[in-house]
């Protein structure tokens, strides 16, 4: 049995090694990134620090910003509201040009889990680019999309990717 701390550090270099492979792929790819779930804003910052001048190119879902301050994304790329509200309103918005959308909107509650992956299950296929890449803390259903390995150095069950088919 892995400990609570290791699980949060198995975590947090799949999400590394996910968001490093993920960038690689879409470097030449127009299109948007959905990152769904703010929180304290660190996998943002890093996505913004990395992205250089695709950061414009971010669109931040979160129901009530809780960040640090040289996390907050600016308001022109933040949506706020419940995402079972502000993810089907996007997607529409935005169909077919997400390029990435990352997924973080999970939690120590089983129930809320199973919830919040149905919800970006069913509803962020339509955003989505051809070829399009889906990082997830959550395991999703997506139409759509493949399951995708996992890059080396992260572990299984800790992440996971789909990629968009046609």
């Amino acid at each position: 049995m892995i400990t609570r701390l290791e699980k949060t550090l198995y975590r947090l270099e799949a999400q590394h090694a996910c968001l490093t492979w993920a960038f690689e792929q879409i470097a030449d790819k127009p299109g948007l990134i959905f990152e769904l779930g703010l929180g304290l804003g660190r996998s943002f910052n890093h996505m913004r620090h990395k992205l250089g001048a695709r950061a414009k190119d971010i669109v931040v879902f979160e129901r009530e910003v809780r960040c640090y301050p040289d996390c907050q994304p600016d308001d022109d790329q933040l949506i706020i509201g419940n995402l079972d509200e502000t993810l089907p309103a996007a997607a529409a918005k935005y169909a077919g040009k997400v390029v990435l959308a990352h997924s973080d909107v999970g939690s120590m509650d089983k129930g809320h889990n199973a919830y919040m992956s149905g919800l970006v299950s069913k509803n962020i296929g339509p955003a989505l680019a051809p070829g399009a890449i889906v990082m997830s803390d959550l395991p999703l259903d997506i139409v759509g999309c493949t399951p995708h390995p996992l890059p080396g150095n992260a572990r299984d069950d800790r992440y996971y990717l789909y990629t968009k088919t046609g």
